[in-house]
């Protein structure tokens, strides 16, 4: 059916290592009969948080901390509010998250602080390996309905009952996120681009009316969830860094401008397997998730338009911890290139009037 390998942890990068013997003193004494840890591998996919793998005698286990230089970043990459969106979300009962087990917020004991949770095994999509996937254009079709229906099912969810509305502020979320991303990339700004500032203006000056509140992932897209090995279907969705409540269509939209299709260009295709045969494309991923939610999808392309802004914004964030030397991920590198590449593709969406 593929060729899919599970979602495998290397060795960790050189200056990221982690503080073992300190680290294996503090879980002996955070959690009753933790085993020693025998070996620590790094997830590489991501560009944001760093992800490893901790693997004892007998149990595997996860640990998400911030990357470095992430102080520059206001609010950023907070570990605690990471962890409490997984806990209530599990204690809701949505089952598509990882089960977290602590979360150590004292940074002189590692350096930084950081979070603890279980190993799902499974698979990730990754767009970088989409040329070896080979999964039949009907099951990939199936793939791409039941990501958005986890999307429709997280819209769902009573933020009231569950005590969700408290991890946010929605009065005012549209505007606060447009001003807030826009403020984000003054403070990054490291090359001059025209198209991010025409950007900004336009989305300011178009701002639509608030819709009914919910839980919001903001990064909801293959590569953040994980697939079991045999069925691909999905066990857990991962990356809760930047989940709040807030109008779900900014959620929407945020999806919707990863989802590359096959006339894309290469870069976009890097960061996604939607093009591949069988998803739907936008326009269906629209029209899907307002049948399935209720909600008007009809001013889909503001929140697209903002999702392509806010994503480049993101890069631009990462290229200038690069650029200060935060980091030595040579992949950060080339992100400067993808600012532009996506303002550039938010001006053509706009212009021809189409997600």
């Amino acid at each position: 059916m593929t060729n899919i390998r599970l979602d495998a942890a290397t060795e960790p990068r050189v200056g990221e290592e982690l503080p073992l013997e300190k680290l294996n003193d503090y879980l002996h004494a955070a959690i009753p009969g933790f085993g020693n840890i025998i070996k620590v591998g790094q997830f590489g996919g991501g560009y944001s948080n760093l992800t490893y793998q901790l693997q004892t005698a007998d149990q595997t286990y996860v640990l998400r901390r911030p990357p470095f230089g992430a102080k520059d970043i206001k609010k950023g990459h907070n570990m605690a509010r990471e962890y409490q969106i997984l806990s209530t979300l599990h204690q809701a009962g949505y089952n598509k998250v990882p089960q977290v087990l602590l979360c150590c917020e004292d940074e002189s004991l590692l350096g930084f602080p950081f979070y603890l949770m279980e190993k799902i095994e499974g698979v990730i999509l990754r767009g970088k390996m989409a040329h070896k996937i080979q999964i039949p254009a009907e099951q990939m079709r199936q793939l791409s309905i039941s990501l958005i229906d986890a999307l429709v099912e997280l819209h769902q969810i009573d933020i009231e009952q569950t005590g969700l509305i408290q991890l946010g502020k929605p009065e005012g979320y549209i505007r606060r996120q447009v001003e807030g991303w826009s403020q984000r990339y003054a403070a990054a700004q490291t090359d001059e681009i025209p198209q991010m500032e025409e950007l900004s203006s336009w989305l300011i000056a178009n701002l639509p009316a608030e819709g009914k509140p919910s839980f919001i992932h903001n990064d909801f897209k293959y590569d953040n969830a994980i697939l079991h090995p045999e069925s691909l279907e999905i066990s857990a969705i991962l990356d809760w860094e930047m989940s709040t409540v807030g109008d779900p269509m900014m959620d929407f939209g945020t999806s919707l401008s990863y989802w590359c299709e096959a006339g894309d260009g290469d870069f976009e295709k890097s960061f996604n397997v939607s093009w591949l045969p069988g998803n739907l494309t936008r326009q269906e991923v629209a029209e899907y998730y307002s049948e399935k939610s209720g909600r008007d999808t009809s001013n889909a392309l503001y929140f697209y338009v903002f999702g392509l802004f806010k994503n480049a914004v993101i890069m631009q964030q990462i290229y200038s911890r690069y650029k200060k030397g935060y980091t030595q991920d040579e992949r950060f590198a080339m992100l400067i290139w993808g600012v532009q590449v996506l303002a550039k593709k938010a001006i053509q969406a706009l212009e021809e009037d189409k997600i």
